[in-house]
């Protein structure tokens, strides 16, 4: 593996600090290793690919007869017509399942295969881990290559897993079995029948009743083989009058062929707990994001999205909430970031159904270079949730002539005791502005950087201290000849 590629971008050119892990820049993690797969790689998928990734992950016979009927639905429904165009994904050419040789859940770092660990050296996993996570899980393509937690969350019965190895274990079985795919339908659409048939490894998350975990929790997906695909599932339950906060950071390196991310999040909090899930993305321009996530909040819960993209070719994200019963909470925070032809096509969906509910949707958008940004939000409050309270607040920044913004609403109010505020801008920097932080001594180029990262400071303040200051360093980075 080149340790120095030519495109790898430093933080600071004198000292060469490396960016930490989960916070990238789009040709930072731009490099690929050369890895041995203990399994032939095989594109196109078929039956066969499916019950190879069940044999290979050793599951239960239900989740083989889950996998098989999601392939079914997958090859039956169509192409979604709303979305961006998907016509240059080839599906016939994804390597749906790539499992690195000697890659297993090791629980020390010296166990990791020496090239694997180099790459996750080079994202600053085990420097951060030993500084602020309470936890780490690493992927590497379709296997889990490293899980860890700290002693002390272990003594209060937390369960920190990754999903292929916890569905191995009969202790675990049945309460994965309780709530996989419970929250996201296998018919939801085209792309979560195929991450419910090809999903691979991932995290599972139980947190106890009256546990409260100070420290985030953190996992980092890396995606390298060419023309691959990704599709962890993540599963998180947090019983009553606990609390968490759950990380997640994603790259892949820039091949000649498209490669695809479709991975899922389902999260179910119980009576009184919090949950915070953040998301950091920064995938290749040549990969195509097509997650699904998707939180169900009992009585006075309270549930936060906080999501950073960058990069990508086509993104279509759509975070959704379902507030089930009186009292409860979801708050929606969104950044996106990228330029040169990408299309970002993002969504928060909130639905409440009880009394006394309330969401916060705030979605802030940077766009240059030919960038197409689209946001869609769904509102829905049914009948029975009286006394409810929903905010929405986009707001696009626009860094030149020729990029693109669009805002596509639908709210729909069923009850007339409801609150629904709702509001949209979209504009340029303010020249007034960068001429007053000129005639301070400050360069255009600093001046623009600042305002933007004024412009997203309301998602931004919502990330650990470490992430925050390392995102205004990356979008001084971004701002590079603007």
């Amino acid at each position: 593996m080149n340790n120095n590629p030519k495109n790898t971008r430093w933080i600071d050119s004198k000292s060469q600090e490396r960016v930490p892990w989960g916070i990238s820049v789009s040709n930072t993690w731009n490099f690929s290793d050369e890895v041995k797969y203990s399994e032939e790689l095989k594109a196109w998928l078929s039956q066969d690919i499916v019950r190879q990734i069940s044999i290979s992950n050793k599951e239960p016979a239900w989740m083989l007869e889950l996998r098989l009927k999601a392939l079914k639905i997958f090859q039956e429904k169509q192409m979604p017509t709303w979305w961006p165009d998907l016509s240059k994904l080839d599906l016939d050419s994804i390597y749906y399942f790539a499992k690195p040789e000697g890659a297993w859940d090791n629980k020390s770092w010296d166990e990791v295969p020496e090239n694997i660990k180099k790459t996750f050296d080079r994202l600053g996993i085990p420097e951060a881990e030993k500084k602020a996570l309470a936890w780490v899980g690493a992927q590497y393509d379709s296997e889990v290559v490293y899980h860890n937690l700290k002693q002390e969350l272990v003594d209060r019965w937390v369960i920190f897993d990754d999903m292929t190895h916890a569905l191995q274990k009969p202790e675990y079985e049945e309460l994965i079995k309780k709530y996989f795919s419970k929250s996201i339908p296998l018919s939801d659409h085209k792309f979560s029948a195929l991450h419910y048939a090809v999903w691979s490894w991932g995290t599972f998350l139980y947190v106890p009743a009256w546990v409260k975990i100070d420290e985030p929790l953190q996992s980092y997906f890396r995606m390298n083989v060419k023309a691959g695909g990704q599709f962890e599932h993540t599963l998180i339950i947090l019983e009553e009058d606990s609390s968490a906060h759950y990380i997640e950071g994603c790259s892949a390196p820039k091949y000649d062929k498209n490669s695809l991310h479709a991975g899922g999040v389902e999260i179910f909090v119980w009576k009184n707990a919090s949950m915070r899930y953040s998301s950091v993305e920064n995938w290749s321009l040549d990969t195509y994001n097509l997650n699904t996530k998707r939180a169900i909040v009992e009585e006075s819960w309270y549930m936060e999205w906080v999501g950073w993209n960058m990069w990508s070719c086509t993104t279509m994200l759509y975070p959704c909430t379902i507030l089930k019963w009186d009292n409860s909470k979801a708050d929606h925070l969104w950044i996106a970031f990228a330029s040169s032809w990408q299309n970002q096509d993002t969504w928060a969906k909130v639905i409440h159904i009880w009394k006394n509910t309330s969401s916060n949707v705030i979605s802030k958008s940077v766009s240059k270079w030919w960038w197409v940004s689209t946001y869609r939000w769904l509102v829905k409050i049914l009948p029975n949730a009286i006394w409810a309270v929903s905010k929405v607040d986009c707001d696009w920044l626009i860094l030149d002539e020729t990029s693109v913004s669009n805002a596509i609403p639908h709210i729909s109010v069923e009850n007339t005791d409801s609150v629904v505020a709702h509001e949209a801008s979209a504009g340029k920097i303010n020249p007034d502005d960068l001429f007053y932080l000129q005639s301070r001594g400050i360069t255009e180029e600093q001046a623009k950087a600042m305002i933007v990262n004024w412009f997203i400071s309301p998602v931004m303040k919502e990330l650990p201290l470490e992430y925050a200051s390392e995102m205004n360093v990356l979008i001084s980075m971004e701002m590079e000849g603007i």
